[in-house]
């Protein structure tokens, strides 16, 4: 008996010495950022038997069985999957998850999963965790649902050029007695290799009432072969373009060749006039002068100057000429039973038979959590939880050497009586 006793308290001593080794472990983790705190299970020992159950007979009463367990082991250490708080940074390449979800990243020919979005770009542009890994998503116009790979943002990117196709008119024309005051304003489009053409827009009152003409050209060289023909109702809204009823939006074609010396893909450039009464239509009302290009689609070229992570999981960057594009989409990964994945360390995790195969798909989408760029997930540890956990496992630890004392003065005692 005395022997079971000793067996019983030197299993309490180890298995109490692995919980306080795994609380030691999250406490030391408790400022790592996406770490996950861990828990130590444990179970008791085949128990010996002393005797069995029996019926009740006739004069008896049933007896229960009885039985003296040989002490504890440890059945499982179990990981806490639940979300960490979040903290800003700042930095572009960081990025949290919230809600379900792991990072995608490979790293030696392995492919691993990680809550650890402290991202980094190497010397070749790839986006990388801080220990190399590549983290892992789909090139700008792949679907989220094919094959994923490592996701690049070079520092000397550049967007091409887009000559100017369509430009929208707005604001107001003057209303008043008619006079010969032309009405001008400018804008700047692009040709095919993004040079600037000034462009301007003259409006000229015709002498007949509320009736305009419009011409765009670039220096001498007109854009219309003959001016554009405005004829507005008695309230200030467009009815007519060169004597056709307006019922919607207008597009005016240019009529003219476009300017030499610029770089053309286009034959023509459409001015567009929006349907009278809705927003940022031109109108003729009393008031001050302001029609001018609300919009046009030409840009120059331009080199990337930021980048930042969204909710999607999608990488926008924003180029010096004022575009932005997409360069990217992180991939986020989700497993039947995040249980049953192998803590590798380093924060990474791998599937097992147990956690079953990677689900793979885009932030927001089929369960996965989005994303929350320039910002990181904090540790999930309680240290007040594994304080408590702590004091628990240290008096445990403390009874079962006390029995180990008191087995030994025991065992004495018959050595010195025998």
């Amino acid at each position: 008996m005395t022997v079971r006793s000793l067996a019983a308290a030197d299993s309490g001593i180890s298995t109490m010495q692995t919980m306080i080794d795994t609380i030691g472990n999250n406490l030391a983790n408790s400022n790592t950022n996406g770490y996950k705190a861990t828990t130590a299970q444990f179970e008791d020992v085949l128990t010996e038997q002393l005797t069995p159950a029996s019926a009740p007979s006739p004069g008896l009463a049933s007896t229960n069985p009885s039985a003296i367990g040989a002490g504890a082991q440890v059945s499982a250490i179990t990981t806490n999957f639940s979300e960490g708080a979040t903290v800003q940074t700042g930095s572009p390449t960081d990025s949290a998850i919230q809600g379900n979800g792991f990072y995608v990243v490979q790293q030696g020919g392995q492919t691993y999963y990680t809550r650890d979005g402290n991202f980094q770009l190497d010397s070749n542009g790839n986006l990388a965790t801080a220990s190399g890994g590549l983290v892992q998503g789909w090139a700008p116009g792949a679907p989220t649902t094919g094959p994923t790979g490592p996701l690049t943002i070079p520092s000397s990117l550049v967007i091409a050029p887009q000559e100017s196709a369509n430009v929208t008119l707005g604001g107001n024309l003057p209303a008043g007695t008619p006079t010969t005051s032309p009405v001008t304003t400018t804008t700047t489009l692009f040709d095919a290799q993004g040079n600037e053409v000034p462009v301007t827009m003259t409006f000229t009152p015709t002498g007949t009432a509320n009736q305009w003409s419009m011409q765009a050209s670039v220096g001498s060289s007109n854009l219309f072969t003959s001016p554009v023909t405005l004829q507005f109702s008695p309230g200030g809204q467009l009815q007519q373009v060169n004597g056709a009823t307006v019922t919607g939006q207008t597009t005016l074609a240019t009529t003219a060749a476009l300017p030499s010396g610029y770089q053309w893909n286009e034959t023509h450039i459409n001015f567009i006039l929006p349907a009278p009464g809705s927003n940022g239509a031109v109108t003729q009302y009393a008031s001050a002068q302001s029609v001018n290009v609300a919009t046009q689609d030409g840009y120059t070229s331009g080199t990337l100057e930021s980048f930042a992570i969204g909710q999607t999981g999608a990488i926008t960057g924003t180029f010096s000429n004022g575009q932005s594009q997409l360069l990217g989409t992180i991939a986020l990964a989700d497993f039947a039973n995040q249980g049953g994945l192998a803590d590798l360390g380093n924060l990474q995790y791998q599937p097992t038979a147990a956690s079953g195969v990677a689900k793979v798909g885009a932030a927001g989408t089929n369960g996965l959590g989005s994303l929350l760029g320039g910002a990181l997930e904090q540790s999930n540890v309680d240290v007040g939880t594994e304080l408590t956990s702590l004091i628990e496992a240290q008096t445990a630890y403390q009874a079962d050497t006390k029995v180990v004392s008191t087995t030994q003065t025991v065992l004495q005692a018959l050595v010195n009586n025998a």
